[in-house]
């Protein structure tokens, strides 16, 4: 889930708003309200900076105000098939979850089954967590598997209780391992010019695959 950074007002940073601010600022609403609510990208990579700051397993998660979603999507049946690609809630009116089931998966086929796996850097906020198991309580031929890297407010009894009503719904939910966080690397990080194209595991993942490993168990169980 993204959480919503405000930006200092001209006020604040001592700058002189012109006579037509107002106009000015009107304007300005208008083209945010323009931008899209969601970024997607299929079959393309996102920088590998991202990668190494927005997935990164870290207990306490300061800065990471944004949602990245990768998706690997797989269909049986009559038009069986694969595609990926990842999600970014880059503005704050949607969320990656809520992105994928608009535009990517609105509907599914009943005459195909479909395997889906998510590759998310948070676990679901409430109304994103509700919503799948409304999806997959729906579609009995849609199967889900969400790993994340860290979980979002996991000690809070509504998101407790959103996280086991997932499980409910059929939705296999778990913490990435360190082999899933090279998958990402390799399948969906732009490697940057000269730069290894191994993945590089930080000094804690292990510790923190466990440690958040732990604290899933405990809510789901």
């Amino acid at each position: 889930m993204a959480e919503n950074q405000e930006e200092p007002s001209d006020t604040q940073t001592g700058e002189e708003q012109p006579e037509n601010a107002e106009e000015s600022e009107e304007k300005k609403k208008k083209e945010l309200e323009k931008l899209p609510p969601f970024e997607i990208v299929g079959g393309e990579r996102f920088p590998a900076f991202f990668f190494k700051f927005q997935f990164r397993n870290v207990e306490y998660s300061s800065g990471r105000n944004k949602t990245f979603l990768c998706y690997v999507v797989e269909t049986q049946g009559k038009e069986s098939g694969s595609f990926r690609g990842y999600l970014e809630d880059e503005h704050a009116a949607a969320h990656a979850e809520d992105a994928f089931f608009n535009n990517i998966l609105p509907t599914c086929d009943p005459n195909l089954r479909y395997n889906v796996t998510w590759y998310v850097s948070s676990s679901p906020c409430v109304p994103c967590a509700d919503r799948i198991a409304q999806i997959l309580q729906k579609n009995k031929n849609l199967r889900l598997s969400i790993l994340v890297s860290r979980l979002f407010m996991w000690e809070e009894p509504e998101m407790q209780a959103a996280l086991k009503k997932l499980k409910t719904s059929g939705c296999k939910l778990k913490i990435m391992k360190p082999q899933d966080f090279e998958y990402i690397w390799q399948n969906f990080a732009e490697q940057e010019e000269g730069e290894a194209k191994a993945f590089e595991p930080w000094e804690d993942i292990q510790e923190n695959f466990l440690y958040y490993e732990e604290k899933l168990s405990e809510v789901l169980h």
